[in-house]
């Protein structure tokens, strides 16, 4: 299998909110973009923390009124990033490492440019290595 940099497959539209959204309009806004995560960034578009789906678990679990509690208080912060200038399998072997499912991708002058998940990485092994035909 050919190693690829990770910018020809990384997600670019990644959606971003600020550690005082609240997690209800970041539910809502996951749901109505079809996506598994939001990106956690401060007004310099830096990453702070990223809030999972999975988050949402806890969320409900403990009951806290939604419409007052803002993504800071359950996202994960201390984020591992990848760059994307790092091949394929360093961030494969990175969601597999860490056990997280969403990589934001960065840069040091940009901050947040990408995200990377594991439905990405399946649908790259999957069209990279088809069976070829008998």
């Amino acid at each position: 299998m050919e190693d690829i940099f990770v910018a020809r497959l990384m997600s670019t539209d990644v959606y971003t909110v600020s550690p005082d959204t609240l997690v209800e309009d970041a539910a809502r806004a996951m749901r109505e973009r079809e996506i598994g995560s939001v990106v956690v960034v401060d007004e310099r578009n830096a990453i702070e923390g990223i809030l999972t789906s999975t988050d949402f678990v806890d969320i409900v679990a403990e009951r806290k009124p939604k419409d007052e509690t803002p993504v800071s208080a359950y996202m994960t912060a201390n984020v591992t990033t990848a760059s994307a200038q790092q091949s394929v399998r360093e961030v494969a072997a990175i969601l597999t490492d860490e056990g997280v499912h969403h990589l934001p991708i960065v840069d040091d002058d940009e901050g947040v440019i990408g995200m990377v998940s594991t439905s990405d990485l399946a649908a790259y092994l999957s069209e990279r290595e088809r069976p070829s035909a008998v």
